[in-house]
């Protein structure tokens, strides 16, 4: 007989696995890129470094679109008003849509004197413009296909988005080889494959999306209530990912003071970091749609569970990845530069993330969990409390300029240590008590 706590884990299962292969392909289109552009030479591959940092950087302050999308959809969904949870989701597509498009005319505007901010040689500038401009009138489509795979993960589906996350990495692929090579265009013929291969996703997801629709008979048209309440909640989380941002921006910062070689090492301990994150992402991505859909049944026991359960998942995850990055520590390095002086330079900065990792497990799913129950009120207000430790400590390494591998292991303490352990602070503060618990639709 199958008990309720298999049931439960493999519903965490059916969800966090599709989403584990949807989120590793997002980070597949920028590889493709980054080689087929690297074989036009130095300067275009230097000129895509910085249209795709900037890229990067407003893609992942508009993240909020799917994990407002998200819970907002699973409520009603739990409740059983599908046509509800549909019409929600499809006013979130509408708000990407609107804001989508802002952005795209604003930065392609913009994007010359943003640019120029980086001080690169005018041939770098000149390329980095080309494929930043061109790349502008994908960010509708980007920020559409986010909030239409909220609607489907709070639909309790992940299978749908990893198949379109695949269809489009594969597409996005052979039309950058037909562009750059085929048609000759250069670094523009990459952008422009990459544009296409954006609105084909879109295209297929409005496939999707309309037959829920006419499944739940659901309507595709905005509804001013949905597109406000999706905007209102997609406001504190855009300021939560900026408190993130900072912090990260913040990090690199004093890492860049400390020097060279410090700068090389943080970015090789924080790749490692960043790796791990794409499985505790799609464990968050489970809490969120099962507590959104547990609130909309108003089952906080089940609710309860799904908390518990998720966050042993977490911690025992990061035990794991913990102890690999401990047992590579001293390899990891010399795989990313081949220097054995870079490599026992970073190792200490490796030992702390993998001491870090539990908690690093546990912290990234209560962040999904409270976003699942629409906490993100109060996810906006701690995440500028937890800057409150981190950044005199940011300061005090700063002042200090401890440098070699002991610079690196403190910046590192300060940011796996001090400021994951004043979010684990504020998350399970939170989660204690019963008050992001509001249940109903």
């Amino acid at each position: 007989m199958t008990s309720a706590r298999d049931t439960l884990n493999r519903d965490i299962l059916r969800l966090a696995v599709p989403a584990l292969g949807a989120l590793i392909a997002e980070p597949l289109f920028l590889i493709v890129d980054s080689a087929l552009v690297g074989h036009l030479g130095v300067v275009p591959l230097a000129g895509l470094g910085i249209a795709s940092a900037v890229l990067q950087t407003i893609v992942g302050l508009m993240v909020f679109l799917a994990y407002s999308t998200t819970p907002a959809v699973a409520r009603r969904f739990g409740a059983g008003d599908a046509s509800r949870a549909v019409s929600v989701g499809i006013d979130g597509m509408w708000l990407a849509l609107g804001l989508g498009a802002v952005l795209a005319v604003v930065g392609y505007l913009a994007t010359p004197f943003v640019v120029t901010l980086f001080g690169a040689p005018a041939a770098v500038a000149e390329q980095a413009e080309v494929y930043l401009g061109v790349s502008m009138w994908g960010l509708p489509a980007m920020l559409v296909v986010f909030a239409a795979t909220g609607l489907l993960r709070g639909m309790q589906d992940t299978v749908t988005p990893l198949w379109i996350a695949g269809l489009g990495f594969g597409a996005n692929a052979l039309l950058n080889c037909l562009f750059i090579y085929g048609f000759g265009w250069g670094i523009a013929g990459s952008a422009f494959g990459t544009v296409v291969a954006q609105w084909g996703m879109v295209a297929a997801y409005v496939v999707v999306v309309g037959r829920l629709a006419r499944r739940h008979e659901a309507s595709i048209r905005p509804q001013r209530d949905g597109v406000s309440g999706s905007a209102r909640s997609g406001g504190w989380l855009f300021l939560r990912t900026v408190s993130l941002r900072v912090a990260l921006l913040a990090t690199v910062a004093v890492a860049t003071g400390l020097g060279t070689e410090e700068l090389a090492g943080w970015q090789v301990a924080f790749t490692i970091f960043s790796t791990s994150v794409f499985a505790l992402d799609a464990l968050a991505i489970a809490a969120q749609a099962l507590v959104g859909k547990g609130l909309g049944a108003e089952d906080p026991h089940t609710v309860r569970r799904v908390l518990g359960r998720t966050v042993a998942w977490g911690a025992w995850f990061g035990i794991i990845t913990g102890v690999i990055i401990g047992a590579l520590s001293g390899v990891i390095g010399l795989l990313f530069t081949g220097d054995a002086v870079l490599a026992a330079l970073v190792q200490p900065a490796l030992i702390v993330l993998a001491v870090a990792q539990p908690v690093c497990g546990v912290v990234f799913v209560l962040d999904g969990v409270l976003i699942g129950a629409g906490d993100a009120r109060y996810l906006a207000i701690v995440g500028v409390l937890n800057l409150v430790p981190f950044v005199p400590a940011l300061v005090i390494i700063a002042v200090l300029q401890p440098t070699g591998a002991a610079g690196l292991a403190w910046l590192a303490v300060a940011f796996f240590g001090v400021y994951m352990l004043a979010r684990l602070f504020t998350l399970g503060w939170r989660v204690r008590g019963s008050t992001w618990m509001t249940v109903g639709a």
